[in-house]
């Protein structure tokens, strides 16, 4: 262990003596040994060192005052003064002002070599420094040990807490991994530590203040870096696995019995009413299906369905709004930019499909969270990859979106209001500011164009379609 002046005033065979009244640093430990016959030796003084002297250039008291002053001020520890070689004793005027400043001073006999104070210094220092080795390797094998064997982050950041004797958070953007007590961290009382996870901010490690630091935070952050990186991966592959089951029965590939089995397989009871949140970005669909989410969230089946991040939660829907804007937040506080749909509340595997589509329609509305609506027979054609419904739309309005685009015709936005209106010319020409014979002219170039005559019912209701599969299309980006 480092050692102090009154430790080393013990050791007999230096047979070192106090000189002064001065014990300001007295017990403070010694960082180094310092060797000087300097007037003015504290530039090379770096603070926390004995100053060893012979006095050597120090004949007057004016220069043994200035010495004492500049030792002071550099930071030392004290002053050792060698005696019988130019000076017979202490001078009294040095220890005068070593008393006034309060810098201890001791006084080395001639028989003591300087180099004998030095070794012993260096010896303390060296075993305090293997000392902490010791101890820094021991806590390495700890919480190494600690993750190895299957405790996990939990089990890693409890043993850091005990080598602290602190508590410990750990943070992801809005969420909590850990924490040893029930103090939200701040910073003014606790430190921040950044984990690298590759990803901005992604992780903070916080140590409630006082503690002291031997070098094994800095060992726990890259612990702790490496294991997040394996819980994404994880993460990824049991998403993947999940999603598999979850897609096949929302493009209802399964009896309804093996449906329930595999369900059960990756933690759906689908006895029980199940509400489905979903989460969609077309910008960070790649972070978003391997992010962590809420607390709250941790106990939910996570599945990637697409490109989309669908978790499955047991509840009878008076939660999923709350818990929909903790993912939005959390999610926006990771930086990824996303819709979140919430669906009904259903037993059963088919509630589950209905759950899932009224979340991809709710979540095609693009605010932040978006509330479930009842379904339409236009949305669920949509969401159905066996019917070409999107191409069938395409197809019946391309020649008035081609005609419009060449001659300025606003063919599709006469359709649109003739439409919305019934079927009303007058309500129409009262909209678009137009006369009612231009109205039924441009009627007449819809049936021209498109073969589908709007005044007729069943051509009506393929156009009324049609457009309402562009509107849906375009705000799904398909």
């Amino acid at each position: 262990m480092a050692i102090s002046l009154a430790a080393l005033l013990g050791v007999k065979s230096l047979n070192l003596s106090k000189a002064g009244v001065a014990e300001t640093t007295w017990h403070q430990d010694i960082n180094w040994v310092a060797v000087t016959e300097l007037e003015d030796p504290q530039r090379f003084i770096n603070g926390g060192e004995l100053i060893l002297t012979t006095g050597l250039r120090l004949k007057s008291a004016p220069e043994q005052r200035r010495f004492v002053r500049q030792v002071q001020r550099a930071g030392a520890v004290g002053i050792g003064f060698g005696v019988g070689l130019s000076h017979d004793a202490v001078p009294p005027a040095l220890l005068a002002e070593a008393n006034r400043w309060g810098l201890p001073v001791v006084e080395v006999p001639y028989a003591t070599p300087f180099i004998a104070i030095g070794k012993l210094v260096a010896d303390a220092q060296s075993a305090d420094h293997y000392a902490k080795l010791e101890r820094l390797i021991a806590g390495h094998q700890v919480l190494a040990r600690a993750l190895l064997t299957g405790g996990g982050l939990a089990e890693l950041l409890k043993h850091l807490g005990g080598m602290l004797r602190a508590d410990i958070a750990l943070t992801q953007f809005t969420a909590q991994l850990y924490n040893s007590s029930t103090d939200t961290p701040q910073a003014d009382t606790w430190a921040s530590y950044p984990i690298p996870t590759g990803r901005r901010d992604a992780c903070t490690l916080w140590v409630r203040k006082p503690f002291e630091d031997s070098g094994i935070i800095g060992y726990a952050q890259n612990l702790i870096s490496v294991e997040l990186n394996n819980m994404v991966k994880q993460r990824q592959s049991e998403r993947a696995l999940c999603g598999q089951v979850l897609e096949d029965v929302i493009h209802g590939a399964l009896e309804i019995s093996e449906a329930q089995r595999r369900l059960a397989g990756v933690g759906v009871n689908s006895t029980r009413k199940n509400v489905v949140l979903l989460a969609v970005s077309a910008a960070h669909h790649k972070a978003l299906v391997s992010t962590s989410v809420p607390r709250e969230l941790e106990n939910t089946v996570a599945a990637v369905v697409g490109k989309d991040l669908m978790l499955v939660m047991n509840d009878d829907g008076g939660a999923a709004p709350a818990l929909a804007r903790k993912l939005s937040d959390h999610l926006a506080e990771a930086g990824i930019h996303a819709t979140i749909g919430i669906g009904g509340a259903y037993t059963k595997p088919n509630g589950l499909r209905w759950s899932y589509f009224e979340a991809r329609d709710a979540a095609s509305h693009g605010l932040p969270v978006n509330e479930p609506e009842r379904l339409s027979l236009t949305s669920l054609l949509l969401a159905s990859e066996d019917v070409p419904l999107a191409d069938m739309a395409h197809e019946s309005l391309n020649p008035l979106r081609t005609f419009d685009a060449a001659h300025g015709a606003e063919l599709m936005t006469t359709l649109e209001s003739y439409l919305n209106n019934n079927g009303s010319v007058a309500a129409v020409a009262e909209e678009l500011t137009l006369h009612r014979n231009t109205v039924r002219y441009r009627l007449a170039q819809i049936t021209e164009l498109t073969g589908y005559d709007p005044a007729v019912t069943t051509d009506r209701v393929q156009l009324w379609l049609a457009l309402a599969v562009a509107r849906l299309s375009a705000r799904q980006g398909k």
